[in-house]
C-alpha cells in the first residue's frame, strides 16, 4: 500500500504543477482579475443573496483579514458591491456587479473551452467518473484536515 500512496503523492505533484500552469496561461491571456479573485467571486455568486465577508471567509476557509482584503479590491475594481443588509443596518452584503458577472461568466466559459480541448479523447463516462472522483477526494481532504480551522492554516 505505501508504494501506491508513494505513486499518488508523485501524481498529486504532477497535477497541482497542471493547475499553477493553467493558472500562469489564464493570467497570461487574461490578466484583468487574478484567479484567487475570481475564486471569492464564485463563492460571492453561489452565496447568492445575504453573502457577508463572514461567511465567504468559512466557505472558502480562509482568514477573514484576507477575504477583507480582497472584497476590498474587488469592490475598487468594481466587481463586487457592498449593499446594506437589510435585516442588520449595521452590516453590509456583498454582490456581484454587471462587470463582476460578465467577469465571472468569461473566467467559466475559458476555463470550460480549455476542459473540453483536454478531455476530448475522453468518453463521456471517462469524465463524469473523474468528476466524481476528484470530488470525493476533495470532500475526504477535508475530512482529513478537520482538526484545522482554516485552509491557511492546513497549509
Amino acid at each position: 500500500m505505501a508504494g501506491e500512496f508513494r505513486e499518488l503523492v508523485l501524481r498529486l505533484h504532477e497535477f497541482v504543477q497542471g493547475i499553477r500552469l493553467v493558472k500562469q496561461r489564464r493570467a497570461d491571456e487574461r490578466p484583468g482579475v487574478p484567479i484567487g479573485l475570481v475564486g471569492l467571486l464564485t463563492q460571492i455568486d453561489r452565496l447568492d443573496t445575504d453573502c457577508h465577508a463572514r461567511e465567504l471567509a468559512a466557505r472558502t476557509r480562509l482568514d477573514p483579514s484576507t477575504v477583507s482584503r480582497a472584497v476590498a479590491t474587488l469592490v475598487t475594481e468594481g466587481l463586487v458591491e457592498r449593499r446594506p443588509d437589510p435585516a442588520d443596518k449595521r452590516a453590509h452584503v456583498l454582490a456581484l456587479t454587471p462587470d463582476g458577472r460578465k467577469t465571472l461568466t468569461d473566467t467559466h466559459a475559458w476555463y470550460a473551452g480549455l476542459l473540453e480541448r483536454a478531455l476530448a479523447g475522453w468518453t463521456p463516462d471517462e469524465v463524469a467518473a473523474f468528476n466524481a472522483g476528484l470530488n470525493r477526494f476533495t470532500r475526504d481532504i477535508e475530512v482529513a484536515l478537520a482538526n484545522h480551522d482554516t485552509m491557511e492554516a492546513a497549509r
